[in-house]
């Protein structure tokens, strides 16, 4: 199987991504220490990852799953528009309030390793002889 080269983030967006996991909120912190190093249930998350031309608070690339904290500082018709974005490459946006993650940490947890846990369930094959099959030639008497 190919490799996807990735070309290299510009020098600008790789250093506002490390400028924000210098400056987290308390949210932030508080969340990133219960993601970090796989402790909901072994999942690997990043924080403050490029996707570009947006920076998500938290991915997890096994899932294609986004998690996004708001503050006060966030404008819903930005959020929509870069929700919209976000899903067309894929991805699964879910967004939070800071204080729910500071007043409720296990409820937003649980809800995160709900939907990460949830799959698309694909059908299991017909065994043979049902279902759609070839047409085949008629062998009726004429």
């Amino acid at each position: 199987m190919p490799e996807t080269i990735k070309p290299p983030l510009p020098t600008t967006t790789r250093q506002h991504a490390r400028d924000l996991r210098q400056s987290g909120t308390d949210a932030e912190r508080k969340l990133w220490y219960q993601l970090r190093a796989g402790r909901l249930n072994g999942l690997k998350f990043r924080r403050q990852h490029p996707i570009p031309p947006y920076i998500v608070d938290f991915y997890c690339a096994s899932r294609k799953l986004v998690i996004e904290l708001d503050g006060s500082q966030h404008n819903e018709e930005v959020d929509r528009e870069r929700a919209r974005f976000l899903e067309a490459q894929g991805l699964r946006i879910l967004r939070y309030w800071d204080n729910e993650v500071l007043q409720q940490m296990e409820v937003v947890l649980e809800a995160i390793l709900d939907i990460a846990d949830s799959r698309t369930l694909t059908p299991t094959p017909l065994p043979a002889g049902e279902g759609l099959q070839e047409p085949r030639a008629c062998t009726c008497l004429r």
